[in-house]
């Protein structure tokens, strides 16, 4: 669970929260800055997962221009004199919550960042306190006692129960390569701007952390999604998304002593997630209307 850290920042110059917990990016509260490109000025909320490079803004960025950014709450500018070291644009810092700052380029595009804390100890100690045992309380949170036992009741004895928080190995269907790697599970991807990456999706139930090394507009169907050992698309032409109606990818699961499908939204930002007919009929996915 490591790999899917959010940070939690403030603005260096009035201390006050930067965090949007109402827009999500990434499906975790945002960063919420103001920003002005040219004559373009409006709001940008930037991902909190660290490593990831997603983003919402109220215009379109064309990529290499860069940025000032501003705090919403003092207004006042963030750039500073310090130079990306890969580009030469200005740094802009924020302060982490937990000691220290992450400092971000103003280059569209480009991926330089730095973290550097105060009390290293002391922030590894806050970082496993919030995130040691985030599984855990993401099933606590998802249901009530009351609301997990009427589920409980209500799902047949003899179908076999994928709780939320469990750790699913994850297999692509046709060359039926493992899609797991250091705790995430790894697909490629084809954004809308026909560019190749890979997305890194938490392979924990009904747990939605994610991060892409390209950019992943919010509310968009990606072009397609692949293995990333045998480059087959996992797309399937035949099966529609059943709350937004997009195209849907099928990975391979464990369950009991078989693997069995597992459809997950093309869209970014949809949470659905299911399992085939033939499936249903023996298996429940607790809690299983999101991804």
């Amino acid at each position: 669970m490591y790999n899917f850290i959010s940070l939690n920042v403030k603005c260096p110059l009035c201390g006050e929260s930067l965090m949007d917990y109402e827009n999500l990016v990434d499906n975790q509260p945002s960063i919420k800055l103001k920003i002005k490109i040219y004559d373009n000025i409006g709001i940008i909320r930037l991902s909190s997962i660290y490593g990831s490079y997603n983003y919402i803004c109220d215009f379109e960025i064309e990529k290499d221009s860069v940025a000032k950014f501003f705090c919403p709450h003092c207004n006042k500018i963030l750039n500073t004199d310090e130079k990306c070291g890969v580009c030469s644009a200005s740094m802009v810092p924020l302060i982490l919550d937990i000691g220290g700052k992450v400092a971000i380029c103003s280059r569209a595009g480009c991926k330089n960042h730095l973290v550097e804390f105060e009390d290293l100890s002391q922030a590894l100690t806050k970082l496993y306190q919030e995130y040691g045992y985030q599984v855990k309380n993401v099933e606590q949170e998802i249901l009530t006692p009351k609301e997990e036992k009427t589920v409980k009741e209500e799902v047949d004895e003899d179908k076999e129960i994928i709780e939320t928080g469990t750790y699913l190995n994850a297999y692509c269907p046709y060359c039926k390569h493992s899609l797991n790697e250091e705790d995430m599970l790894k697909l490629k991807i084809i954004n809308e701007r026909n560019e190749e990456g890979y997305v890194f999706l938490s392979p924990y139930l009904n747990v939605f952390s994610s991060k892409s090394t390209i950019f992943l507009q919010e509310d968009k169907v990606v072009n397609d999604v692949k293995c990333p050992h045998c480059e087959e698309s996992l797309i399937l032409k035949e099966k529609k998304c059943e709350i937004c109606n997009s195209p849907v990818a099928v990975i391979s699961i464990s369950a009991r002593t078989k693997l069995i499908d597992f459809y997950i939204c093309s869209k970014k930002g949809c949470r659905w997630h299911g399992l085939s007919e033939d499936d249903i009929n023996e298996i429940k996915l607790e809690d299983s209307m999101e991804w």
